[in-house]
C-alpha cells in the first residue's frame, strides 16, 4: 500500500513556504521553496516544494534556469506551459535586476568595463541579441539599447536602427553589443562585414564607433583590440 504524501495545506505551518515567509522573512527560503511559491501548486502526489526540487534538478541549478527552454521545463512532469513560463518569467527579471546596474554612474575606460556591465545578462541568452551602448564626450554611459534579436545581419541591424537612440540622445561614441549563444565569442564575417558597415555609417554621422564586442559564455572580443576597427 502507498503512503500518501501531504499536500503543502496539511504540512505544518513551519514547513508552509508562505507561511515561513510571512513569519521568518522571503530571505529564509530555499530556492526550491521560493520556486514553489511562483509555481502555487504541486500535483497529486507531490508538493510545489517537491516540484521545485525537480525543476532544479533537472535543469542543473538555479543559475542555469535562465537558460533552460520552455520545453525542458515541460519535460518535467507537473510543469505545463503557464508554470514553466511563469519560472522563466521571473528569472528573465532577476537577470535583468542584477545587470541592469545604474549606467549613468559607470563610466567606460576599457572593453573589459562594457563587457562587465552586460557579460551575465547576456551570457544565458539562447538567441543573438544585439545592443548598442551610448556614452558622452567622457565615456560616461547614457544608456544601452535594444535593437535586434536574431541571427546578425545587415537587414536585422541597419544604420537607422541602431544611430537612432545615440542621436535622440546626442551621445559623442557608442559601443556595439551582441552575444554568440554557442558560448563561443569569435567574430563571424558576418558580424566582421557588419561592423564595418556601422562604423562607416557612424562616421558619416558624426558618432563613433569605439568597440564591437562579442559576449560568449564567461568570455568576450573586442573588434578594438583585434585590430578589427581602426584607431
Amino acid at each position: 500500500m502507498k503512503t500518501r504524501r501531504l499536500t503543502i495545506k496539511e504540512l505544518p505551518p513551519s514547513e508552509r513556504p508562505r507561511e515561513r515567509a510571512l513569519v521568518s522573512g522571503i530571505t529564509t527560503l530555499s530556492d526550491a521553496e521560493l520556486l514553489a511559491i511562483l509555481l502555487r501548486s504541486g500535483t497529486a502526489q507531490e508538493t510545489a516544494v517537491q516540484l521545485a526540487e525537480k525543476v532544479l534538478l533537472k535543469v542543473g541549478g538555479l543559475t542555469e534556469l535562465p537558460r533552460s527552454s520552455l520545453e525542458e521545463l515541460q519535460s518535467v512532469k507537473g510543469l505545463g506551459p503557464a508554470k514553466a513560463l511563469t519560472l522563466l518569467a521571473a528569472a528573465e527579471l532577476a537577470v535583468r535586476l542584477a545587470n541592469r546596474t545604474r549606467y549613468e554612474a559607470v563610466t567606460i575606460s576599457s572593453p573589459g568595463d562594457a563587457a562587465g556591465l552586460v557579460m551575465e545578462e547576456m551570457r544565458h541568452k539562447l538567441r543573438e541579441h544585439f545592443r548598442v551602448l551610448l556614452l558622452d564626450t567622457k565615456n560616461k554611459v547614457l544608456g544601452i539599447e535594444d535593437i535586434s534579436v536574431g541571427s546578425l545581419n545587415s537587414s536585422l541591424v541597419h544604420p537607422r536602427e541602431v544611430f537612432r537612440p545615440a542621436i535622440r540622445k546626442a551621445c559623442a561614441s557608442v559601443i556595439l553589443i551582441h552575444n554568440h549563444p554557442s558560448g563561443d565569442p569569435t567574430p563571424s564575417r558576418e558580424d566582421v562585414e557588419v561592423t564595418k558597415r556601422l562604423v562607416e555609417a557612424g562616421r558619416l554621422m558624426g558618432i563613433e564607433v569605439l568597440d564591437h564586442l562579442v559576449i560568449g559564455d564567461g568570455r568576450f572580443v573586442s573588434f578594438r583590440e583585434r585590430g578589427l576597427i581602426a584607431r
